[in-house]
């Protein structure tokens, strides 16, 4: 997030800005074939102009309210055939795709736990500060819960350097996008440190046996973010994401590691945890 454009890509190539005036006037007259939106907020009449003109769209929204009204997309996005891609940055994005990927070696997933600490531009940072003061959303045995803000802190791992950081409750909209991508997840959560990295923990059982599958990534969550809405871009003109509508990533990548190895080329690496720490 962060940025003051939208932008648009023809093929693999990128295209220039959006001109002076508004986004859906550009659109007009812009032969898009994918729209990129790194706007801080109000993504969807963007969104609705560029299905119109027939464009994907990628949205690096972070927004509860921007993520909502996005994929209430779904339905015109695949009656046009297009692909809305919903939270393709850093968290969420990048932690939608490490949560596809660590539930791969599960025969059912139960849990999913999202944290993340760092914020990737001054547009970015309002909206992680005042996602402490609003009611954090949670996912637990087929209902929707509302926590305060900023409570529930949970001492939680990140890849070095990172390491330990305090996280709370926030105003995120991961458990929006994973709940759909995960049918008969338990519980879903998500966390904020005050002070870049990203965790998913993904609980589950492979046979009868529980196991936990825990990913992490340390990076600057403006150029991770980048990357991610990059690659999703692409994919969609390419017609290699899962299917069309909208949807986040968890979704909308049936091989996450294909993702993860275009993004690791970028120089974006995943990690997993092993041994203690927890």
């Amino acid at each position: 997030m962060g940025g003051q454009h939208a932008s648009w890509c023809r093929g693999a190539a990128w295209g220039r800005p959006a001109e002076a005036g508004s986004p859906q006037q550009s659109l007009a007259t812009a032969a898009a074939d994918v729209v990129v939106l790194a706007l801080p907020e109000d993504h969807r009449p963007i969104a609705e102009a560029a299905l119109e003109h027939g464009a994907h769209v990628v949205s690096l929204s972070d927004d509860v309210a921007d993520v909502r009204a996005l994929l209430a997309l779904d339905a015109e996005a695949r009656e046009r055939h297009r692909s809305v891609v919903v939270g393709a940055g850093f968290s969420p994005g990048l932690t939608c795709v490490l949560a596809r990927h660590a539930a791969g070696g599960l025969d059912a997933v139960e849990e999913i736990h999202v944290a993340k600490s760092g914020t990737g531009g001054p547009a970015c940072a309002r909206l992680h500060h005042a996602s402490l003061r609003g009611p954090g959303i949670d996912w637990r045995d087929g209902a929707w819960l509302q926590r305060r803000g900023g409570s529930g802190r949970e001492l939680t791992w990140f890849p070095d350097p990172v390491s330990a950081q305090d996280c709370y409750r926030a105003a995120v909209p991961e458990a929006l996008l994973l709940v759909p991508a995960f049918p008969g997840v338990r519980r879903v959560t998500a966390r904020v440190a005050r002070l870049g990295a990203a965790r998913v923990e993904v609980r589950g059982r492979r046979a009868s046996a529980q196991e936990v599958h825990v990913l992490g990534v340390v990076d600057r969550p403006a150029v991770a973010a980048g990357a991610v809405a990059a690659i999703a871009a692409g994919w969609a003109v390419e017609g290699r994401l899962a299917r069309h509508g909208a949807a986040g990533l968890a979704e909308l990548v049936a091989e996450p590691v294909d993702l993860l190895r275009d993004l690791a080329s970028r120089g974006v690496k995943a990690a997993a945890f092993e041994g203690a720490g927890g």
